[in-house]
């Protein structure tokens, strides 16, 4: 008997565990990116706006190859709506990142996390590629780790653009 409940307050705490660490905060926390054009970007200056919000680096090879997608989605979406903000870790050196965008024409907005203050304030985010979807009012859809399902992405999205 004592196994069994042993083994019930575990799995609650596995639980529990898992829901706090995989469950985003409800709304996107206020930050300010430091885009690379020197730009200040408030979080608030966003709203109205469906925003993917992606923590990456140059040295992510799963982020580079989404690179191509988040252009893509980018493109098709803009004009209804839709803003990336790609954020790079604090560990990637600013002279990659910057070389990394123009060589690839990123059209969207890349911004600089030099002190961590943004993956800080968006849980305390380590791992590449994370991304946040959050909707118009600032609400975080859903959380994106590593690979992900790229046309269920995009209902969501197109979900979060019609609403």
């Amino acid at each position: 008997m004592k196994k069994l409940f042993a083994a019930a307050v575990l799995a609650t705490l596995c639980g529990l565990g898992f829901w706090l660490f995989a469950s985003p905060p409800a709304q996107a926390p206020e930050v300010t990116f430091s885009t690379l054009s020197g730009k200040q970007l408030q979080m608030s200056e966003l709203r109205g706006k469906v925003i993917l919000v992606k923590f990456w680096a140059t040295s992510c090879v799963t982020c580079v190859a989404q690179m191509p997608d988040n252009m893509d989605n980018f493109n098709t979406y803009h004009t209804k709506g839709f803003e990336v903000v790609a954020v790079a870790m604090q560990y990637d050196p600013a002279n990659y990142v910057i070389n990394f965008v123009e060589t690839r024409k990123i059209p969207f907005t890349v911004a600089l996390d030099i002190r961590g203050q943004v993956a800080q304030a968006f849980g305390d985010v380590k791992l590449t590629p994370t991304a946040f979807l959050i909707d118009k009012n600032g609400k975080i859809l859903k959380r994106y780790l590593g690979e992900y399902d790229k046309a269920e992405f995009r209902r969501t999205l197109e979900k979060a653009l019609a609403g």
